[in-house]
C-alpha cells in the first residue's frame, strides 16, 4: 500500500490517537490537530507530529494541510446527551472546524477525506439502522454532524475529491477520557467504580446498544483512507453484539469485582432508546471485524483504568440550558 501524507484531527483524544498508532504502524507520515479539550498530550504517539491548535482557527488549519494526501476528520466533542443543554458550544465545535478543514482541502487539493459522523444522524428510526435510510437526527448534535456529512458530499461532487462517512458507534476501551462528566457511558460507570460511587442508570435501563471496542475500530477507521471500493461511501462501524444498559452495567460490575448497585434515575430528554447499526458493509468494504465481546473489551479497559488510576470529574462544555437537566449534571455530583 502507497505510504501518504496524512492528517488526522483529534489525534489526541480516545479513537484518533488509536487511528494514528494505527497509520504510522503501516509507514505513512501523520500530523495531527488537536486543542485538548477532551483529548490529552500523552495519547499522542511520538512519530507523529503534534500541531496544538484549535480548528476554529482557519489560516493554520489551511498551514497544517500543505502537503496532505488524505484527511481524517475525528475532532468532535460527542456529547448526544449533553447536546440539548449545550446546543451553541456543540454547533461552534462541531460545524465550524468542518468548515474549515473542507476549505483547506480544496484549496490544498486532497485526495480523499474521511469523515468520523455518527450513529446520532439516524434518530429514532427502527433498528439496526443501515445506511440506506434517511438522516433524522433528534438531537443537537446529531443536527450537526448531520450538516457535517451534507457538506462533505457537497464539497465532493463540487471540487471532485473523494470521501469516506464512517459512522462509529459506541466505541470504547482504553484511553477514553473516563473523567468527562457527560458522555461515554461505560467510561463514566468504570470512573465512579473507582471511586467507589455505585454506576448511575437514566430510565429503566433496557435500552439497547452495541458497544464497539476501540481495537476493532481503528483498523477499518484506518483502511477508509485507502481502500477504493470505499469512495463515496457511508458506512457504519462497529459491533453487532447488542446489550441493553442495564447488561452493560451489569458487565462492567463483573468485570471490575465490584459490589455496588446502579442507581437508577430519571430518563434524560430526548434520548434515543434503542440505537444499533449493520455491520454488513464495513465487514465487506472495510474488513472490519469484531474480534472483542463486550466482557473481553471491558476488561481490557478495566485494567488500562486502573493503571491510570480515578479521575476527578470534568465539566468543560457549559450547560447553556438549565431546564430538564439530570440533576447530578446540574450539581456537579458525577
Amino acid at each position: 500500500m502507497e505510504k501518504k501524507n496524512i492528517l488526522v484531527s483529534g489525534g489526541a483524544g480516545f479513537i484518533g490517537s488509536w487511528l494514528v498508532d494505527e497509520l504510522i504502524s503501516r509507514g505513512n507520515n501523520v500530523a495531527t490537530i488537536d486543542n485538548l479539550l477532551g483529548g490529552y498530550a500523552r495519547n499522542v504517539n511520538k512519530e507523529c507530529s503534534f500541531l496544538n491548535f484549535d480548528l476554529r482557527d482557519k489560516e493554520k488549519v489551511n498551514a497544517a494541510m500543505k502537503g496532505i494526501d488524505i484527511v481524517f476528520h475525528l475532532a468532535a466533542y460527542a456529547a448526544e446527551g449533553q447536546s440539548f443543554f449545550s446546543p451553541i458550544s456543540i454547533d461552534d465545535i462541531i460545524i465550524t472546524p468542518m468548515n474549515n478543514l473542507l476549505v483547506a482541502a480544496v484549496n490544498n487539493e486532497i485526495e480523499r477525506f474521511v469523515f468520523a459522523s455518527s450513529m446520532a444522524v439516524y434518530g429514532n428510526q427502527t433498528p439496526p439502522f443501515n445506511e440506506d435510510l434517511p438522516r433524522r437526527p433528534v438531537d443537537p448534535y446529531g443536527a450537526s454532524k448531520t450538516y457535517c456529512e451534507t457538506m462533505l458530499e457537497i464539497f465532493s461532487r463540487t471540487y471532485d475529491f473523494e470521501y469516506v462517512i464512517t459512522r462509529p458507534h459506541n466505541v470504547y476501551g482504553p484511553r477514553q477520557n473516563i473523567a468527562d462528566a457527560y458522555r461515554n457511558v461505560l467510561g463514566i460507570w468504570v470512573n465512579r467504580i473507582l471511586r467507589h460511587k455505585p454506576p448511575i442508570i437514566y430510565g429503566n435501563g433496557e435500552q439497547t446498544r452495541a458497544f464497539s471496542y476501540i481495537e476493532d475500530v481503528a483498523p477499518a477507521m484506518a483502511n477508509a483512507g485507502f481502500f477504493e471500493e470505499a469512495a463515496g461511501q457511508i458506512i457504519n462501524l462497529g459491533s453487532d453484539e447488542v446489550v441493553s444498559i442495564k447488561n452493560a452495567c451489569e458487565t462492567v460490575l463483573e468485570v471490575m469485582c465490584s459490589n455496588l448497585k446502579p442507581i437508577f434515575m430519571e430518563e434524560r430528554p430526548g434520548e434515543v432508546k434503542h440505537a444499533y447499526s449493520t455491520v454488513e458493509k464495513s465487514i465487506r468494504l472495510l474488513h472490519y471485524k469484531t474480534n472483542h465481546s463486550l466482557k473481553e473489551g471491558v476488561t481490557k479497559m478495566a485494567e488500562w483504568a486502573r493503571q491510570v488510576g480515578p479521575q476527578e470529574p470534568s465539566y468543560k462544555l457549559p450547560l447553556e440550558i438549565t431546564k430538564k437537566v439530570p440533576r447530578v449534571w446540574l450539581e456537579k455530583k458525577m
